[in-house]
């Protein structure tokens, strides 16, 4: 990556949503740089406090970006801002489209308000869905650019809150100048995404939140992989600590207005995926083949990560298989730091009792 060394030196930071999978992730590599401080804010609702490091630099604020306590109370000399928060995921915000909004658009909304008149910033990152531009087909993908097509038809309301945060970013870059760079992200998976982490947001999905976890668990367990509509969707999986990496350099070297896929390139099936896992995570059970989910259109889909590439100087480092295998590894590591999370959900999902 061509991106200075210790770049975040001395800067203080703000990590919204850093507490999760990716934002912990990002918040270990940005420790690395020396930083004065890293704020993290994060109202515990699909993340778990083991994520967040304890005491050095880390300013840890419990609580929704939208309340005015924390927004009023925010340094006004901030350097970088990550926002990283959303409600996850696209189930969650089916089956209940009124938290969605107040999770990831007025979340979003107040924190671009907030930061508007702010001087010191220089850079403000938001973490934006590749699937809410890419295009709905089973039929072959072709890679999604940044100048994309947006359609005004989607299969969620997370994909519509998504996109109305980078029309607000566009409008406070255009009317204030906050320099916001759009990260498009693809499938990202890795160590510290904890399965059933927060709190219950109205389906099994708080436990089975994506399907690269939930594949590694269930294998390792020897249990079936659930792939549906014979495992044909495809994605472009990224590995966490390479998305963290491209976060910093979207901070580093992106221009403000700016969109940047933050992809592996690669094309990856379902079914490729769970068979991968099976192989590596030793599990004999064949997989089993369940029907295509009713509401997802957007079957087949990968980003063309050609523009980070050039204009940041990011390419996705690790290979599939290389990330799945230290995945796994993590997952056993942190096994029982797991189950707890699962657990907590047992009143909904009762066949979490069954790894106790």
């Amino acid at each position: 990556m061509n991106m200075p060394e210790k770049s975040f030196a001395n800067s203080n930071i703000l990590v919204v949503g850093g507490a999760g999978f990716v934002g912990s992730n990002l918040v270990a590599l940005l420790l690395k740089e020396s930083p004065a401080k890293i704020i993290i804010v994060d109202n515990l609702l699909s993340a778990d406090i083991t994520n967040v490091p304890e005491g050095g630099v880390i300013d840890f604020r419990l609580g929704s970006i939208a309340h005015d306590s924390i927004l009023e109370t925010l340094p006004a000399d901030l350097d970088y801002v990550f926002h990283l928060a959303c409600y996850h995921g696209n189930q969650s915000s089916i089956a209940d489209p009124l938290a969605d909004h107040d999770n990831n658009t007025i979340t979003t909304l107040k924190l671009f308000e907030r930061l508007k008149s702010m001087k010191s910033l220089r850079k403000v990152v938001y973490a934006a869905a590749g699937c809410a531009v890419a295009e709905k087909t089973f039929e072959g993908a072709s890679a999604t650019r940044e100048d994309a097509p947006v359609s005004l038809f989607h299969d969620s309301p997370y994909s519509i809150s998504k996109l109305i945060g980078e029309m607000y970013g566009n409008y406070y870059f255009a009317r204030y100048q906050l320099p916001f760079v759009k990260a498009r992200f693809q499938n990202v998976y890795g160590p510290r995404e904890i399965l059933g982490a927060g709190r219950w947001r109205g389906t099994v999905h708080t436990v089975w939140r994506n399907v690269t976890p939930t594949f590694i668990w269930k294998a390792l367990h020897g249990e079936p992989l659930p792939v549906e509509n014979g495992g044909i969707a495809t994605r472009d999986f990224i590995f966490v600590e390479d998305m963290a990496r491209g976060l910093m350099a979207c901070a580093v070297n992106g221009n403000p207005g700016e969109i940047y896929n933050l992809a592996s390139g690669a094309e990856t099936t379902i079914k490729k995926l769970a068979e991968r896992i099976n192989v590596l995570a030793g599990n004999k059970t064949p997989i089993a083949m369940t029907p295509a989910r009713d509401w997802d259109r957007s079957g087949q889909r990968f980003g063309d990560p050609s523009k980070a590439t050039e204009k940041l100087g990011f390419r996705a480092g690790v290979p599939h298989a290389e990330g799945l295998a230290k995945t796994i590894e993590w997952t056993r590591a942190n096994h029982d730091r797991i189950l707890r999370c699962m657990v907590q959900h047992e009143r909904y999902v009762p066949q979490v009792k069954a790894y106790v």
